[in-house]
């Protein structure tokens, strides 16, 4: 293997990072929002996700550092409690992404009928995901990592399962079943397939991380601009198709037991030559697979981006030591139990939506900064306005959603958020908090 990545292991990486536990996770959560028109709701995410992606092909280009969003916001903006406040957004972000995927992962291995919902009147579910978490901490820890080739032959296999699993779904549903394909188009007014596309946004995001790595990348500039339009829609079409086919299949398990659909979807169309039960086999394996990978992944990516936020002074110095070789230990134990208490607490409809909300607002802000760049660069201004519109048009749409059908989710969500902001303000304002409050020493207390 080369020392840098090329196209191929670059477009890996970022459609590993989409679709390795994105749709087994998300997919039952949208689908109880949009049904049949589930797939729409990828397809909006997406374009506006492509949209925030040529924003940060354009500013990386531009500009004179090599990083995602924070770096943007630094040079361009100059402000950095602003640059502050967009990194620790994207690490929650990554935190409920890994929650979310732990949750998913628990959910699949409870699917087995050999495992029981619960020991002794205590569900197993929040046990399950977060032991998940610790090891794939206690794996960072000692430096396990898939890269390069082996990423290339992972993703192979994942988009290998979900793409023979969609094309024969829709076989299955024409011309051997006889089964008409609904497609939900009468669910396209109002504001459900936006919705649908906020919540599904979280299932997006993992292109990005080619931003935070670009001394491993060949010609980073153009391999990464290459690889975000080439995965993006790869990453949507995919999901389109396994949409259709499992809300037309399983139905029933979408509102019953939503989070392992897909499963009951596969054994419903294999169950055509009597293999039922390899088809709920496969794609639970499958799953475990895919959501156990990205958690691995994600923690790995979010760990390093944690160490360069503490090197900058952006996170406190308590959490790790931003000098230190590879990811400190202790950021990644910090990462691991603010995941682990995320997972074991939460819904997955909290989770995912406090995960894409966070995606939400830094893609949402950054194509704010291109749009802003538009003459100064000669940056297009459609694809930004679309990125900033479309983004922010699913934040409150999102939330008024979760109030109406899920209040006690909204106010979880909402509660978690007012928090973290908080947190942020006091964190970055700390100075002008020590000019207005006698006594108070910010080099003694970085909180």
């Amino acid at each position: 293997m080369a020392d840098q990545f090329g196209l191929t292991e670059a477009v890996s990486i970022a459609l590993g990072g989409m679709i390795g536990g994105g749709i087994y996770a998300v997919l039952g959560v949208v689908a109880g929002v949009a049904m049949y028109a589930t797939w729409f709701g990828f397809v909006a995410a997406g374009v506006v996700a492509l949209c925030a992606g040529y924003s940060y092909n354009e500013l990386n280009a531009a500009g004179d550092q090599r990083g995602g969003s924070v770096s943007f916001v630094q040079e361009f903006v100059g402000n950095s409690t602003l640059a502050g406040m967009v990194g620790w957004s994207l690490l929650f972000g990554y935190v409920g992404s890994m929650a979310m995927y732990a949750f998913a992962f628990a959910e699949f291995v409870i699917g087995f009928s050999a495992v029981p919902d619960g020991y002794a009147g205590v569900p197993l579910r929040p046990a399950i995901s977060v032991l998940a978490v610790a090891l794939f901490v206690v794996l960072n820890v000692a430096g396990a990592r898939v890269t390069g080739s082996a990423e290339n032959v992972l993703v192979a296999v994942k988009v290998g399962v979900l793409l023979a699993f969609g094309v024969w779904g829709l076989v299955y549903l024409g011309p051997v079943s006889g089964q008409s394909v609904q497609f939900g188009f009468g669910r396209l007014t109002g504001i459900t397939p936006v919705v649908a596309a906020g919540v599904s946004f979280v299932a997006f995001q993992g292109w990005q991380l080619l931003f935070y790595d670009q001394g491993s990348i060949e010609n980073p500039t153009e391999t990464i601009r290459k690889a975000v339009y080439v995965s993006i829609p790869a990453a949507v079409a995919i999901y389109v198709l396994v949409a259709v086919v499992t809300t037309n299949l399983a139905p029933d398990a979408i509102q019953q037991h939503p989070h392992v659909a897909l499963a009951d979807a596969a054994s419903a169309m294999l169950g055509y030559f009597g293999l039922a039960p390899l088809g709920f086999l496969v794609i639970s394996v499958s799953a475990l697979f895919s959501t156990g990978s990205a958690i691995n992944a994600t923690l790995f990516s979010a760990g390093h981006f944690a160490k360069n936020l503490i090197a900058g002074d952006l996170l406190p110095d308590q959490i790790g030591d931003g000098d230190a070789d590879g990811v400190p230990e202790r950021t990644l134990l910090v990462l691991g139990v603010v995941t682990a208490a995320f997972t074991a607490v939460g819904s997955l409809g909290a989770i995912t939506s406090f995960a894409s909300l966070a995606f939400i607002v830094v893609f949402g802000a950054v194509s704010v900064l291109a749009f802003r760049r538009r003459d100064r660069d000669d940056i297009s201004p459609v694809p930004p306005a679309v990125g900033a519109l479309g983004a922010f048009a699913f934040a409150p749409v999102m939330l008024w959603n979760l109030s109406q059908r899920e209040p006690h989710t909204f106010w979880m969500v909402l509660v978690v958020a007012v928090l973290v902001v908080a947190v942020e303000l006091l964190y970055f304002e700390r100075g002008e908090l020590e000019d207005r409050v006698p006594g108070v020493d910010a080099d003694e207390d970085h909180l």
